[in-house]
């Protein structure tokens, strides 16, 4: 039975992963593909430089919750003992499905809107942390790469400490959640989305990588 629901899991995440909010947005609003502007990448990032704050907005929110409606499918059709292990293999097939989304050529996005939901669903402690972290490092460099670097190292580090003292027996009911399997699914999410900055890694080393700036629809069209 066990094999069945992890089955399911990994369907439901990475089907409802592949669905391309940017992709499908900037078709049908814009008249473009936004992987044919700015970057080239398929999230809310270059939707906001290629068609503005309201594109960027709508992928974000798009890219969220696709990521916690696929939990809470799995959540109701696995049986509550299998629910650790659902959550996780949904999540990490979630994010694996955002950055090789099977209905769009597998060019996707790199994963930190989806890892943003992640945190939640992990916590509502982790969330707040690691957007803090986000905030304070665009507002010190605006660069959304490094931020969403430093966002994906604090949504590894932040669940790591709290499982250590939910496992010292620290913090009682209010650590509970963290278990080994949230560990994991954190782990594994922080690690791709990282890996998918390598090429922003590489131009922040050279001090190439460019700060973020809206840009107006009509010269998206250009």
């Amino acid at each position: 039975m066990l094999a069945l629901y992890i089955c399911l899991s990994l369907i439901v995440g990475y089907l409802m992963g592949s669905i391309s909010v940017s992709v499908i947005l900037s078709k049908w609003l814009f008249k473009g593909d936004v992987r044919q502007h700015g970057s080239g990448n398929a999230g809310a990032t270059n939707m906001a430089r290629v068609y503005g704050a309201k594109g960027g907005l709508l992928v974000l929110l798009g890219d969220f919750l696709k990521a916690i409606i696929a939990c809470t499918l799995v959540l109701v059709i696995a049986s509550d003992k299998y629910t650790e292990v659902c959550i996780m293999v949904t999540g990490m097939a979630c994010v694996i499905g955002h950055a090789y989304p099977v209905f769009f050529k597998f060019k996707g996005g790199k994963g930190v809107t989806v890892g943003a939901a992640i945190a939640l669903i992990i916590d509502w402690k982790i969330l707040v942390f690691i957007v803090i972290v986000f905030f304070v490092v665009f507002f010190c460099t605006r660069i959304v790469s490094i931020s969403s670097i430093f966002g994906a190292i604090a949504l590894i580090l932040s669940t790591m400490i709290f499982y250590v003292l939910n496992v010292c027996g620290v913090g009682g009911d209010y650590l509970a959640n963290f278990t080994v399997y949230r560990l994991t699914l954190a782990l594994v999410a922080s690690v791709i989305s990282i890996w998918l900055h390598r090429a922003n890694i590489v131009r922040l080393l050279n001090g190439e990588e460019k700060t973020f700036t809206f840009k107006k629809k009509t010269e998206a069209k250009a």
